[in-house]
């Protein structure tokens, strides 16, 4: 695996080494080994994955920008296996350089990255394909009392999800995140 460093310390692309031939393709999503030798000296600790979730979704679907609170946060581990989604981390920790700020990155079914996300973030992705099959793998069990949220929509945020506005889907829940600016981190 080749592991880039973003703009903003602790997100990573992780590019993995994909073996092509005329049968098709094969490559390792996910070794726990090779995450310790490469992952855990960038992110100066190990990290142990204790839950996976997968969800299918159609053009237009914007999910997030979700997180947990302490002391349940979660550090994420996601790809699209299927289709094209935008997916975007953005920092909301007190006192980060790099508060309010985020990275977004294509991930697709063809180009097999994976974006990890640190605790402290929160994240939220946008379908582009018709539909998409996004998974992650989460280093902390869901806790439905820790779940949180920032508006998607929050166009302080400076993000470009290429999707136009009147072909958004969002769920209930994430219409009623606050803005950046009427939040208040618990990072």
């Amino acid at each position: 695996m080749n592991v880039k460093k973003t703009a903003i310390d602790g997100v990573l692309i992780i590019e993995p080494r994909v073996f092509e031939d005329a049968r098709g393709y094969f490559f390792e999503s996910f070794s726990q080994r090779e995450f310790d030798e490469k992952i855990a000296p960038i992110l100066g600790h190990t990290v142990t994955f204790v839950q996976d979730n997968e969800s299918k979704s159609s053009y237009g679907v914007m999910r997030g920008l979700h997180f947990q609170r302490p002391p349940f946060t979660q550090s994420k581990l996601v790809n699209c296996v299927k289709g094209s989604v935008l997916d975007v981390a953005v920092d909301i920790r007190k006192g980060s350089p790099a508060y309010g700020q985020h990275v977004a990155v294509k991930l697709t079914g063809d180009n097999h990255l994976s974006m990890f996300i640190p605790k402290g973030f929160a994240h939220g992705f946008a379908v582009l394909s018709e539909t998409a099959v996004f998974q992650y793998k989460c280093d902390e069990f869901y806790h439905p009392e820790a779940d949180d949220g920032i508006s998607i929509l929050d166009d302080s945020l400076g993000i470009d999800w290429l999707i136009p506005t009147d072909k958004v889907i969002l769920s209930e829940k994430d219409t009623k995140h606050p803005l950046l600016k009427d939040f208040d981190s618990p990072f």
